[in-house]
């Protein structure tokens, strides 16, 4: 037995039917599309989304929302992430794209509070939250903001 030469079982396949062939076979004339209409008509398919000409879903319900062009959109980096950057005392872009906290180094970077850090660090950051900037002060270490 070969993939050439298989064949269904029996009874679990049907011909086709054989549409406008004359009127003798049944199917002639209109082809099982009825008399006139859209649906008679050759050529062409109603859209999917199409509802008779009634007002569409999209046009029914209202507007909403908008894209603010200029807002500034923060990568999050929080005081807990930063122990990953164990051997570094100035946390910069940069430093924090090669440890893997940020995926790129020249998009704004937040920097928050969540966590706890053991050591002084020198940030060089866009933007850092109060309670942030707090933790790292106590520890003696200075924050710049780019």
């Amino acid at each position: 037995m070969d993939l050439g030469n298989l064949k269904s079982a029996p009874g679990s396949t049907r011909k086709n039917k054989r549409l406008g062939r004359g009127e003798a076979s049944g199917t002639g004339v209109t082809a099982g599309r009825g008399n006139k209409g859209q649906r008679s008509r050759s050529g062409s398919k109603r859209r999917a989304w199409f509802e008779g000409g009634q007002m569409p879903l999209q046009r029914r319900l209202p507007k909403f929302g908008f894209y603010h062009h200029g807002k500034i959109v923060y990568q999050v980096v929080n005081l807990s992430d930063l122990e990953k950057v164990k051997y570094e005392t100035e946390i910069t872009p940069g430093v924090l794209k090669s440890a893997g906290l940020v995926k790129y180094a020249d998009r704004p970077i937040k920097l928050l509070g969540k966590g706890k850090i053991e050591k002084k660090v020198d940030v060089k950051i866009h933007a850092i939250s109060k309670t942030a900037r707090e933790q790292v002060e106590k520890l003696g270490g200075t924050v710049t903001v780019l």
